[in-house]
């Protein structure tokens, strides 16, 4: 495993896909730049080992993994993928700060 160029973790082909799914969740279900959604991984995952795939946190789908990236929990819980769900009243995490490491593509 290496360290791929847009996320600042050792990942297997299998977990880069993975990865760039929850990114690609991101984008489209919240309309963020794919540079955010990158950094907002980063920011949450830099550091952290994982096994070759499927890791163990792929008993969850790539969308729970994005939705608890951008939003901060309510109620101790995080919204669901149901097209029915008001987002509105989710509280937004903040992007990680410009100059960050985490922000390894392009804003």
């Amino acid at each position: 495993m290496a360290r791929t160029g847009e996320f600042l973790m050792a990942l297997d082909e299998g977990m880069l896909a993975y990865f760039r799914e929850m990114a690609d969740e991101m984008v489209a279900r919240f309309g963020i730049p794919r540079a955010e959604a990158v950094a907002r991984i980063n920011r949450a995952y830099a550091g952290q080992e994982f096994e070759p795939y499927p890791d163990l946190m792929c008993h969850e789908l790539p969308e729970y993994w994005a939705y608890g990236l951008y939003f901060k929990p309510n109620a101790g819980r995080l919204p669901d993928d149901d097209p029915d769900t008001d987002l509105s009243a989710w509280e937004v995490r903040p992007a990680p700060p410009a100059g960050s490491p985490a922000w390894t593509l392009e804003a």
